[in-house]
């Protein structure tokens, strides 16, 4: 992996850790757009007592918000998005509708993904964009992340 992704990864890390600062589920997401940060959060679900705003959904509306600004559309922007655990079907569902061009992920989410495990929004007929897709990458310091945070949550 280039060392750019590497960086743009260990900030979507720092976005999580941030995150379970904030007694959110640890999960952060980075949009990229020619190799410059254009938007970056974790879930912020608690704080806004919304279930919607997970980490990708932020950074996707950002970005869009960011772009349109310009001129431009999220759609045609070619876009890369780098998460730190495996988007559920709901953000897997917005990553294709956004048609974002890569989807790098740490973690897999055996009980919540939608993109390797559950519903594999990207392997649907009805899906109309799938991301090339990177998956484990730092996927040992995202799992630290949230086994600790749960850890936690749990005593």
């Amino acid at each position: 992996m280039e060392n750019n992704n590497k960086q743009f990864m260990q900030l979507a890390i720092e976005e999580a850790e941030e995150a379970s600062k904030n007694g959110e589920v640890p999960v952060g997401a980075v949009i990229v757009h020619n190799n410059k940060i254009i938007a970056k959060s974790g879930n912020l679900m608690f704080k806004y007592s919304n279930p919607l705003l997970h980490a990708e959904m932020i950074v996707l509306n950002k970005a869009s918000e960011i772009l349109s600004k310009k001129g431009l559309s999220i759609r045609y922007e070619k876009l890369d998005i780098f998460v730190t655990l495996e988007p559920c079907a709901m953000c897997a569902q917005a990553i294709s509708l956004c048609r974002i061009k890569n989807l790098y992920y740490g973690a897999d989410d055996p009980k919540g993904g939608g993109v390797k495990h559950g519903s594999k929004v990207f392997e649907q007929i009805t899906c109309h964009h799938k991301p090339n897709i990177y998956n484990g990458i730092y996927s040992e310091k995202s799992e630290i992340i949230l086994k600790n945070f749960f850890k936690k949550l749990r005593k």
